[in-house]
């Protein structure tokens, strides 16, 4: 079953993180380099990606004809995702497990940051909706 991993922030705790220093900031990306390939090397791995800064974000609609309609940046968005792993496990507790594990990424100072990681099933066809 693949699940994906979510990431999710506040606008305050990622204005904190843009504040960091030099040096954790690079213990960070060095844990989630680590991360990701302690998942390749147990075979879990699907993908990943870390997510560009929330006040970049639009959210888009089809107008009339298809023409895209962007609404946004969206300065009062109190949450908002920043990044993602989607794993291939057997069951859902060992989702919750590597979700676990990517929370325990460090904050400034070396300690865990705790940050949580919503878990949710990657759907494989419209079956798995029971529909």
């Amino acid at each position: 079953m693949k699940y994906i991993l979510m990431m999710n922030g506040t606008k305050a705790d990622f204005g904190e993180y843009a504040r960091w220093s030099k040096q954790d900031m690079e213990a960070s990306v060095a844990f989630m380099r680590t991360f990701g390939k302690q998942l390749k090397d147990e075979g879990v791995f699907v993908a990943t990606e870390g997510l560009g800064w929330p006040d970049q974000a639009k959210l888009v609609r089809a107008g009339r004809n298809g023409t895209p309609i962007t609404d946004g940046v969206f300065q009062d968005s109190k949450e908002f995702l920043a990044a993602y792993w989607i794993v291939d496990v057997d069951s859902p507790e060992q989702a919750y497990k590597i979700a676990a594990r990517a929370s325990a990424a460090p904050s400034p100072g070396g300690a865990p940051s705790n940050m949580p990681i919503e878990v949710r099933q990657v759907l494989d066809n419209h079956s798995d909706l029971g529909i």
